[in-house]
């Protein structure tokens, strides 16, 4: 069952066309990783799907909502989390105060905000920085206390930008529990990820963009010998 259908999405800004008649699925419960060279559309796809600018042409649909053109809050109520490339904390607030401003767009109580802030700093292994300055945060702690403020919003989908990069082998194998706890609980992930050693062994399906159009989309063994996948990131010979 489809939670998440992109029918033949173009984003053109002036003259130039960053997605061209992209077209896939996310499951119920999967996790699906959306690779590609640098340049490639991929985080201009997640700001259409996450509501920041519409498509120029083509549909989004969530649980058999239509949300293409929704403003971000509107998709947000809809079931879409987002993390983004870099990581977006609000510096000078502790690790709570930060998942409480995702909290606080489902339940404006002070006090079950704070408990389910709580709830998810736990979840994501951050339960003891609960006071602690997100700017004094590390990288890796920062990432996951961004999957942690999109998780307070109680997606149904989390777009997950690339929340690997910059991280060392063990933060990267910490993220991934993280990704496989989320999937546990229900929610599908789509995740823009450069870090494939992370993405391809959990992920279900593969889309893989090159120069804003889907060049392949299959499971990551397939996609990973593909002829077209190689050579968009090798070069050709």
């Amino acid at each position: 069952m489809s939670l998440l259908r992109v029918e033949n999405v173009t984003k053109k800004f002036g003259g130039i066309t960053a997605n061209q008649d992209v077209s896939f699925e996310v499951g119920a419960g999967k996790i699906v990783g959306l690779i590609g060279p640098n340049g490639a559309g991929k985080t201009t796809m997640f700001n259409s799907i996450a509501g920041y600018f519409p498509p120029t042409s083509g549909d989004i649909w969530l649980n058999d909502q239509k949300i293409s053109g929704l403003t971000p809050e509107q998709c947000a109520h809809a079931g879409i989390g987002r993390t983004f490339q870099v990581a977006r904390t609000f510096t000078s607030m502790t690790a709570l105060e930060n998942v409480m401003v995702g909290a606080f767009l489902i339940n404006r109580d002070v006090r079950t905000a704070r408990r389910n802030a709580i709830d998810f700093l736990n979840f994501v292994n951050l339960g003891r920085f609960k006071d602690k300055a997100a700017g004094s945060m590390t990288i890796s702690e920062q990432r996951r206390l961004a999957v942690a403020r999109a998780l307070a919003v109680n997606p149904k989908l989390l777009l997950m930008d690339e929340v690997m990069a910059g991280l060392n082998p063990t933060e990267v194998k910490d993220m991934v529990d993280v990704v496989l706890k989320i999937r546990d609980r229900g929610i599908s992930c789509l995740i823009v990820e450069h870090v494939l050693e992370g993405i391809m062994p959990i992920a279900d399906a593969i889309v893989v963009l090159d120069y804003g159009k889907k060049i392949a989309d299959g499971k990551p063994e397939e996609v990973s010998n593909n002829p077209q996948v190689i050579a968009a990131y090798l070069g050709e010979e």
